[in-house]
């Protein structure tokens, strides 16, 4: 199993992704970055970010516009409005051994998702909301789900990616679907293929998603740290 090295880097996900291997789906001004349109909304800032560096990040998205700051403990100027707070966790795979690779990744009823299934997955968000999900989300990495005849029935995918680190996200089933293991199954397989290279699962989750907490718990996650959402909008 992989040692806990680089977990530094979890404490600021969203500016390590855009910083790293997200660098090419990010905006820049100074130290304020944030994600193209249609991608994702999440901004970072330094935590300790002084008045210049908030007025990047609000030039950089426009008057009026929505900043989701995630996790990050920074707090911006009065004159931005808050748009909502949530408490969560997040949770790093620390399964025992190595993940059956293989089965997670042949298992017949699991299919890899590309821009041609959009419909079907922003339909299936809508209906389960699972979080932020937008018409470009899937290019952050691999999304994998579960259909019925031709229905979308499940997904899941990665998000995040921190160094050394990939984030599993939109994990979410109909609700004609669950109770069949569906959000398990696609979580082990999306385990199998990060660990296969070389990289550690995490994930974050609202605190009051007991069942969703449980499930995680039992497919081998331990929470790391309790987290506060934040969203603001720009003045």
């Amino acid at each position: 199993m992989m040692g806990l090295r680089d977990v530094v880097a979890l404490d600021d996900p969203v500016g390590e992704s855009l910083r790293g291997r997200h660098g090419h789906l990010a905006r820049r001004l100074g130290r304020a970055v944030t994600y193209l349109p249609g991608v994702a909304t999440f901004s970072a800032v330094s935590a300790e970010a002084d008045s210049e560096e908030w007025g990047d990040l609000a030039r950089l998205l426009g008057p009026g516009e929505f900043a989701d700051m995630f996790s990050c403990p920074a707090m911006p100027p009065s004159d931005w409005e808050p748009v909502f707070v949530l408490e969560g966790r997040q949770m790093i795979w620390t399964g025992d051994g190595r993940p059956d690779v293989s089965r997670g990744e042949l298992d017949p009823a699991v299919v890899q998702l590309g821009a041609g299934s959009m419909p079907g997955m922003l339909g299936l968000v809508e209906r389960t909301r699972p979080g932020p999900f937008w018409p470009r989300t899937h290019e952050l990495g691999t999304y994998l789900g579960i259909r019925d005849g031709d229905t979308l029935v499940a997904m899941a995918g990665e998000r995040l990616r921190p160094p050394g680190w990939t984030e599993i996200s939109a994990v979410c089933t109909a609700p004609e679907a669950r109770g069949r293991g569906h959000a398990a199954r696609l979580v082990h397989a999306l385990v199998a293929r990060i660990v296969g290279r070389g990289e550690r699962p995490f994930l974050h989750v609202a605190e009051a998603n007991t069942g969703a907490i449980a499930l995680y718990e039992r497919l081998g996650f331990e929470t790391r740290k309790h987290v506060t959402f934040r969203g603001f909008r720009t003045p």
